[in-house]
């Protein structure tokens, strides 16, 4: 059904049998669809340097608005699309890895999307998501989260078990003690996987302008006055991959992975209105 409605609403032709891996929310730099597009972006590189690697097919799915005067949120969007587009004509990518960004994300498109979603992304910053409602629809039609100690992941986690869930990132206490003396540019310099991903911004990797280079600036130098990477992407970095690795490996197996949706479907009651 999502295929269908893929095709009828931007003639986008979904690969049925990849992990369909979706993150749909309204689009601001804490919720961290940055994130989600660095590790898109290294996962192309190794497609590229080795299109025979053993390689779980994924598609990756965004759905998201920004607020009409927000500008760096509007640049993300450029950046997934843009992201898209060559993702979805490299060679090397075929039949592996898809970036689909749904036109137009209303409710007709989430009831088209959420019952099709296997891995639901809620990566925002801990400490900076109050609550949030779209977790607990992808929980309810059988979706694993990957997600920080943040908003209702902690309640999803305490529900279907944590052992259900791809848990990652820094807690708020963490990020609080690190605030003073974080540098992201010593992790950009220390992890070269993340330091090839991030470079993809700015090296013509992907068709980028100005205006998104500014997104790359923002991650490693201070601008206008405000602190580099606010939301901490860099200092996540490392322990999501790994999250999203360990997940890649137990889709492998379909019976222990459908188990964990199963027990994500069965531990919703609590969120029901």
């Amino acid at each position: 059904k999502f295929a269908e409605f893929a095709k009828r609403n931007d003639n986008f032709v979904l690969n049925p049998n990849a992990i369909m891996d979706v993150q749909v929310k309204r689009l601001h730099e804490y919720k961290r669809q940055l994130l989600c597009a660095l590790n898109i972006a290294g996962l192309q590189l190794k497609l590229r340097e080795n299109p025979n690697m053993e390689f779980v097919p994924r598609t990756y799915v965004f759905g998201a608005k920004a607020a009409a005067g927000y500008k760096t949120a509007k640049r993300i969007i450029e950046l997934l699309l843009s992201m898209a587009n060559d993702i979805n004509n490299d060679p090397a990518c075929k039949d592996k890895l898809q970036v689909y960004f749904v036109e137009n994300y209303r409710v007709s498109a989430a009831e088209a999307i959420i019952p099709a979603a296997q891995v639901s992304e809620q990566i925002s910053t801990a400490g900076k998501e109050a609550s949030g409602t779209g977790c607990m629809k992808l929980m309810m039609n059988g979706a694993v989260t990957i997600g920080t100690l943040d908003g209702a992941n902690v309640e999803i986690a305490q529900e279907a078990g944590i052992e259900n869930e791809y848990i990652f990132g820094h807690t708020v206490p963490e990020i609080n003690a690190m605030k003073a003396t974080y540098n992201p540019r010593d992790i950009y310099n220390s992890n070269p996987d993340l330091r090839r991903a991030l470079d993809t911004l700015v090296n013509g990797t992907v068709e980028t302008d100005t205006d998104l280079h500014s997104l790359y600036r923002s991650l490693l130098d201070e601008v206008n006055g405000e602190k580099p990477d606010k939301y901490f992407i860099l200092a996540d970095y490392a322990s999501y991959i790994d999250a999203k690795l360990q997940a890649n490996r137990d889709y492998a197996d379909r019976m222990a992975f459908g188990r964990k949706c199963l027990q994500n479907v069965a531990s919703a009651a609590k969120f029901s209105s």
